[in-house]
């Protein structure tokens, strides 16, 4: 297939590009076949970040399928210049993609080809997916796919899809675009190999470097939801886009657009809508987890206009400045023998309490005798140092569970090497049976044979009759 750029203006003012099928291919009727079909898969899918298809069809025997012309360069060109992107950049470019994808994917359609040849930005910083070309509905019929043909790109395909392109669907993409999010934070792949065999063998065993040790930027959440989109076993990866949106756009870090765009005359980069919702929704789910009040985290950002606090740090330090009132609360916590107490403190003391974590994470607190108690994290006063202590809390339980998975791992291991060395007992007891065996048949033939020797003319004498 070729493409050809037009100069030509359409409807709507859109550069157009003509994707033509070559004319050594343009004799088999099958090719011809599967390029209209791809045409038409490409049609179907109207998204701001997709690169459109406006037209399919064959004139003077030649097929050709006119698309978006796209005043940019891919991702794969921005790799070779950048090496590497920071952890805004590569979130957004990924958030982008899987929102694109997800759309893909309700329409029963999948790529089966996302690599960062295959992601485009424009030259005002608009991130779209192209090359649909290997794009199948999940429902249609496959016989043009040829068992045991993966397509797509090895680097970044997933195991399954080597082995049989039949059998993939929209998992097969979540595991390309987790490489491709590997490649961009880390400036490697995940998985290598001398040749195409190697590669698919490497993925087969699912065992690569995590990025994070390649990369300390990376948050651990964010090494740990790569590592769940790069499982051997679809079954333990991400089960659709909708919840890499929701994890990535969760963590907060996404550059609302990419910071390695310069547009012409000095103007500021397009801001992604898919990031901006999906920040949105890591704002509501963060602010479910910490309370009222708390403040998104986006390190390195200043507070907007109009006094917003746009992290927990800048929350803190208005917290700092924020004379502390003397007026007693009534808490009710847990008290050293485990038993519900209510207590009358004071601000100061509630604060110190949790600070020191003195105060149980349960403890909740009202202002009047007859109130009612409230969580500490829904009084203005304390929602900062509980949300605070929150996150605290989810990171120790994120660790203490990392650190119980690597120690379940080790005691697998432990447990193999235990078997390996007394399989390999039994073995060398086995191999010493054996070497005895074989020595006292050696020694009882030389025994034999000396026997014979020193007596041979006692046998001769018997062997001819003597007496």
């Amino acid at each position: 297939m070729g493409t050809v750029f037009l100069a030509t203006q359409v409807s709507l003012d859109r550069k157009v590009a003509l994707k033509t099928l070559s004319p050594e291919f343009a004799k088999k009727q099958d090719f011809v076949k599967r390029f209209l079909r791809e045409a038409r898969s490409m049609a179907r899918l109207q998204h701001p970040n997709v690169v459109q298809v406006y037209a399919a069809d064959s004139a003077s025997g030649v097929n050709y399928a006119a698309i978006e012309f796209i005043d940019g360069r891919s991702m794969q060109g921005w790799m070779n210049e950048l090496k590497q992107l920071n952890v805004g950049d590569a979130l957004h470019v990924t958030l982008v993609c899987a929102d694109a994808l997800k759309h893909a994917h309700d329409q029963n359609m999948i790529h089966r080809d996302i690599k960062p040849d295959n992601i485009l930005v424009t030259s005002k910083g608009v991130v779209k997916v192209a090359d649909f070309g290997l794009a199948k509905a999940i429902d249609e019929d496959v016989s043009m796919t040829q068992s045991g043909t993966g397509l797509g790109t090895p680097l970044y395909m997933a195991p399954e899809q080597a082995r049989n392109a039949k059998h993939v669907d929209k998992r097969t993409d979540i595991y390309a675009l987790g490489s491709t999010l590997y490649y961009f934070l880390t400036g490697k792949l995940p998985f290598t190999g001398e040749n195409t065999l190697e590669l698919i063998v490497a993925k087969e065993k699912g065992t690569f470097t995590h990025a994070k040790k390649l990369n300390p930027q990376i948050p651990e959440r964010l090494d740990l939801m790569i590592d769940k989109m790069l499982m051997k076993d679809p079954n333990h990866r991400y089960s659709d886009c909708g919840e890499i949106i929701r994890d990535l756009g969760g963590l907060g870090v996404a550059n609302p657009a990419l910071t390695f765009i310069e547009t012409a005359g000095g103007e500021t980069p397009v801001i992604s809508s898919a990031v901006a919702a999906a920040s949105s929704v890591g704002a509501a789910r963060m602010q479910s987890t910490r309370g009222p009040g708390a403040a998104l985290t986006q390190a390195g950002k200043q507070p907007p206009a109009g006094g917003r606090l746009s992290s927990a740090e800048d929350a803190a330090r208005a917290a700092a400045k924020t004379p502390v009132s003397n007026k007693t609360w009534f808490v009710q916590h847990k008290g050293p023998d485990g038993r519900v107490v209510i207590t009358k403190m004071s601000t100061a003391e509630i604060m110190a309490g949790i600070k020191s974590e003195s105060l149980d994470a349960a403890a909740k607190a009202k202002d009047t005798p007859n109130g009612s108690f409230m969580p500490l994290a829904q009084y203005s006063e304390f929602v900062t140092l509980s949300s605070n202590r929150a996150v605290k809390m989810q990171a120790e339980a994120r660790s203490r569970k990392t650190k119980d998975m690597y120690d379940k791992l080790d005691r697998e291991d432990q447990r193999r090497k235990r078997w390996r060395w007394l399989g390999k007992l039994v073995g060398n007891v086995k191999s010493l049976i054996i070497f005895l065996i074989y020595l006292a048949v050696l020694i009882g033939l030389c025994f034999g044979g000396w026997m014979a020797f020193t007596h041979m003319d006692w046998i001769k004498e018997r062997l001819s009759g003597g007496h």
